[in-house]
């Protein structure tokens, strides 16, 4: 049975709150990082999966989100948020010091989850990207030019064709609500130009999957990204049908099964 618990440690800007999940003894470490507005507790299911296939699962609520400490949404640079992260793998790795790693995230977690990876390189075994933000994003177009954010709430049927998670997001009292703030739209543009420049991931193995009717962070957008840091072991995959959140999708068992699938090209 997986059991959860939360620890609390001082961030780059305050208290960060992160999760570790446990199903028996683990054979790799599995760190998730989620995306912009929303928090880990949203991926229960993807831990419990990753933790019954033998992982010990872990990961923060970024400055800002969830239940870590900050002004909500809040990033006024990306790599703050990327040293949190590492804060997690390490305490991760001192209690597992042994066992590979491998880093899975979804949407903007994508961009943070390549930017670890771009300055961390050497502690990943494997990284997957799910739906991730990188090259470019047509929402980041249309919010730089201004300069008062409109609170317009997000459409909740892009991220599933399960009507259910939307209804979940939108109750859910952890997920942020509002408008981008401007300092963190700049701070997205930052980002996704640094991971742009950085260059290529040489032989870390890379999984990128999309949902193929993602309107909310578009394949043909992230493409020119995904390329600019692709490396030489490269795997794709787009799920026809398949919206923004392929984590929550109607064939989220057949999305898991190829996650731990190609763990298991990977690690064995």
């Amino acid at each position: 049975m997986t059991t959860v618990r939360k620890w609390e440690f001082a961030g780059t800007r305050g208290s960060v709150t992160a999760r570790i999940w446990t199903d028996g003894d683990p054979w790799y470490i599995a760190v998730l990082v989620h995306g912009y507005g929303e928090h880990l507790g949203r991926y229960d299911h993807v831990a419990d999966v990753l933790a019954r296939h033998g992982a010990v699962v872990c990961g923060p609520d970024h400055m800002g989100h969830g239940r870590s400490a900050g002004d909500r949404v809040l990033v006024e640079d990306y790599d703050d948020v990327v040293a949190d992260l590492h804060t997690v793998v390490e305490a991760a790795r001192g209690d597992h010091p042994d066992l590979p790693v491998v880093m899975i995230g979804h949407s903007v977690g994508g961009l943070i989850a390549s930017r670890y990876a771009q300055l961390h390189g050497g502690v990943l075994a494997a990284l997957v990207l799910s739906g991730p933000v990188l090259g470019h994003w047509h929402i980041l177009d249309e919010l730089l030019p201004l300069d008062e954010i409109p609170d317009e709430p997000i459409d909740t049927s892009t991220l599933s064709r399960d009507p259910a998670v939307g209804k979940a997001y939108i109750e859910d009292p952890l997920v942020w609500h509002g408008p981008f703030r401007k300092t963190t739209v700049e701070a997205l543009d930052t980002a996704l130009k640094r991971v742009s420049e950085h260059g290529r991931l040489g032989d870390l193995p890379i999984f990128y999957m999309h949902g193929a009717a993602d309107e909310l962070v578009r394949p043909r957008d992230t493409r020119t990204g995904i390329d600019a840091v692709r490396g030489t072991d490269f795997t794709e995959r787009l799920y026809p049908g398949a919206r923004h959140e392929i984590f929550n999708e109607t064939n989220r068992e057949e999305v898991l099964a190829d996650v731990t699938a190609f763990i298991d090209g990977v690690l064995t």
